[in-house]
């Protein structure tokens, strides 16, 4: 009976854990308020300071914005940080050459003086964050115009951020939640000396490439790894010094050896970039029709583009895999986005929801009075952007992130532009050194060839799609001033200063507006700026229409169901989730479980593919089953796991933290069923893809030979 029972209790365990997923990114802040209870009954061990501590270290002190764009955790008393790899692909290829290919071999800072500086990269860490609504909409009133209320609002964060910052180091802003309705100012502390400490080969930690990429089960070991830097006295230092020392941080994470297990909990901290989960169905109509498509349709053109030239040389390849992988990451995200909102049904889930708003409103004049143009304020502004949506995608996504030169010719415009007429000779000389700096930057990633292809594959595409009072008057003379888009790009490309090194080394020791406007691609970029900013503000009334609207209903359904806790989207401010380890059923008949291994490496592997090449020492250490203290209980070597956690993008490289505050992986990835997440949260469906930390700990140690990393951290065991 007793062996029975125990079978019975294994199989219970094995089946897979109906996880709910917990919709929110939560403000830290707020955390003891909304979340905490519902988190310590969910398994948290953890008191609410332990968390967020404004006085004392805390798990907030451990978390910083990794150079904007990205999460990064502090694991060490060194100040060791950790990351993605697709979040330190940057700072890879821009160390690598043909000779010493780190995105190709991997990188490995054996001492802190071999660790690698990286111009312009910043770790933020958050000091804290305070409600200043109050004092916001106290100066804000309901016969304000848009202008008017951001010109009150700029004002007012203005002052806060001055007086927040007086007399410190520290850094500053004021962000609008719930679309205008609440603000918060964040404080922040800026190091910015980050440098370059490891990084696995892109064989582990891009494993899968496109072809996995938003996709579960996942085996990429996606990490990276940098130090934070300080001034001696432990103030933040503005730059790369040799006589910086190793930040001594207020709080590192613990890390666990641990495991994971189906249902254990999980909380995830980072900097998400961008939800939009109080979208209309007008919004997402918009998206599925128009918006989505143009994208995919554009990145497309220019992915093909970028790997005729990286096929063919490997400089090319090594130059161009940062922009390559960041093009490619969104362009299926995109179509991945579309796919589900339509299977997904989330017009639906927003009509149904606009229809109780109409019903709750219609029962109360008063409500009436507040809301009761809401909805028509919504549909209209879509009904009047829908005719300029094709064409504004095109000029940001053609025009001004497809070929790489034109925005160097329009960073040279603006700054010129903005130069008071009145600036002295050492004015100008400060912009001339800067712009020489910038164009020693931009050209040692450029490659000539592959950008003026992109320009007259793209700027064609753009002509040819979007309809002529929306496009620069230069893009609808090109074939007949120049025969083709290809001649036309054939001379931007062999006279413009801003398409090559030599000429634009001249330019820039005497810039001035003339010589931007008597440059071809000076000229054309003056006008993609012009039509920019003119359609800008000859939609501006529609623009301001749904500014309205949005604030109104993202208020409006908040009182209207009370007794849910509506999290604010995304903004690249630090949140906090928390929810569960959990496997799913993607479609009928397919359970995911809640884990990989190695195994599955070598299942995916094949070395005829780039996408799934292994390592040979990589599988060298598979076949002895050489895992060391990293395997799990059943002696195999987990790689990643998911858990029900809300993220997006900038929650890249964010820690996934256990009960007790330890790390044990590194989210990197959201799974393909619930990609219209970031508009509508998929409770069944949403899951968070991550590296477990002990895949990170085994390719750094018995990999990579870099077992003075591991012997900083503190393990749990």
């Amino acid at each position: 009976m007793k062996r029975f029972l125990s079978l019975l209790l294994a199989l219970v365990l094995a089946l897979p854990t109906a996880v709910r997923a917990d919709e929110g990114m939560w403000l830290p802040l707020l955390m003891q308020k909304l979340n905490y209870q519902d988190m310590r009954k969910a398994g948290l061990k953890l008191s609410a300071k332990d968390l967020y501590d404004v006085n004392h270290g805390s798990l907030k002190d451990a978390i910083v914005s990794f150079g904007g764009f990205c999460t990064g955790e502090v694991i060490s008393s060194q100040g060791l940080l950790l990351t993605n790899h697709h979040c330190g692909f940057d700072a890879i290829q821009t160390h690598s050459t043909v000779e010493h290919n780190y995105l190709d071999d991997g990188f490995w800072a054996m001492n802190k003086e071999q660790e690698l500086p990286n111009p312009g990269l910043y770790a933020a860490f958050l000091v804290r964050m305070e409600d200043v609504s109050a004092q916001i909409n106290a100066q804000l009133t309901a016969g304000m115009s848009e202008d008017e209320r951001r010109a009150v609002i700029a004002k007012a964060a203005s002052e806060l951020t001055k007086k927040a910052t007086e007399g410190t180091t520290y850094n500053a802003s004021v962000e609008s939640f719930y679309h205008g309705n609440q603000f918060y100012l964040f404080v922040y502390n800026t190091f910015n000396d980050v440098r370059l400490v490891g990084a696995p080969p892109s064989s582990v930690g891009k494993f899968g490439g496109d072809t996995d990429n938003w996709m579960w089960p996942r085996h990429t070991g996606d990490f990276s790894m940098f130090r934070v830097y300080m001034n001696a006295d432990g103030t933040p230092s503005k730059g790369f010094d040799p006589a910086n020392v190793p930040l001594k941080p207020k709080h590192h994470l613990p890390v666990s050896l641990r495991g994971v297990e189906d249902g254990d909990f999980t909380m995830v901290f980072g900097y998400p970039g961008r939800t939009n989960r109080y979208l209309s169905s007008w919004g997402v109509q918009q998206a599925i029709d128009k918006y989505n498509p143009t994208v995919v349709t554009i990145r497309d053109a220019k992915l093909k583009t970028m790997k005729k030239y990286m096929n063919a040389d490997k400089k090319v390849e090594i130059m161009l895999s940062a922009n390559y992988a960041q093009t490619a990451n969104y362009w299926k995200y995109f179509i991945g986005q579309t796919e589900q909102l339509k299977n997904n049904k989330v017009f639906d889930k927003k009509a149904a929801l606009e229809n109780r708003f109409r019903t709750w409103v219609a029962q109360d004049p008063a409500r009436q009075a507040k809301y009761g143009n809401t909805l028509q304020l919504l549909a209209e502004s879509y009904l009047e952007s829908d005719p300029t949506v094709v064409g504004d995608v095109y000029a940001n996504e053609a025009g001004l992130r497809g070929p790489a030169a034109p925005m160097l010719a329009l960073t040279a415009y603006r700054r010129l532009a903005m130069l008071k007429k009145d600036a002295s000779a050492e004015d100008v000389a400060k912009l001339a050194t800067s712009l020489k700096e910038g164009g020693a930057g931009f050209f040692a990633e450029f490659n000539a060839a592959s950008d003026q292809e992109m320009m007259a594959i793209l700027w064609e595409m753009w002509a040819k799609n979007v309809p002529a009072d929306q496009l620069p008057s230069f893009l609808t003379k090109v074939n007949a001033e120049h025969g083709s888009f290809a001649n036309f790009a054939a001379k931007v490309y062999s006279s413009s200063a801003f398409t090559d090194a030599a000429r634009y080394e001249a330019w820039a020791t005497n810039p001035t507006m003339a010589s931007v406007e008597g440059d071809l691609l000076g000229q054309a970029m003056k006008q993609i700026w012009d039509i920019r900013t003119g359609g800008a503000k000859a939609r501006k009334a529609t623009a301001d229409k749904k500014a309205l609207a949005y604030r109104q209903w993202s208020a409006a359904v908040r009182e209207m169901m009370p007794e849910k806790k509506w999290a604010p989207d995304a903004n690249s401010t630090m949140r906090m989730t928390y929810g569960k380890v959990g496997s799913y059923q993607p479609k009928d008949g397919v359970t995911f479980k809640h884990y990989t291994t190695l195994e599955g490496v070598m299942q995916k592997m094949d070395n005829s593919n780039p996408e799934f090449e292994v390592p040979a020492k990589l599988k060298a250490l598979y076949d002895a089953k050489d895992y060391g203290i990293y395997a799990n209980a059943e002696g195999q070597l987990p790689v990643g796991f998911i858990s029900n956690n809300d993220i997006t993008g900038g929650n890249s490289g964010s820690p996934v933290i256990n009960a007790r505050g330890e790390l044990i992986g590194t989210a990197f990835d959201g799974n393909w069923e619930a990609m219209s997440g970031d508009i509508f949260f998929e409770t069944q469906l949403q899951r968070t893809i991550s590296c477990d930390i002990r895949y990170v700990l085994f390719i750094i140690d018995k990999y990579a030979g870099a077992g003075h990393l591991v012997q900083e951290m503190t393990l749990v065991k």
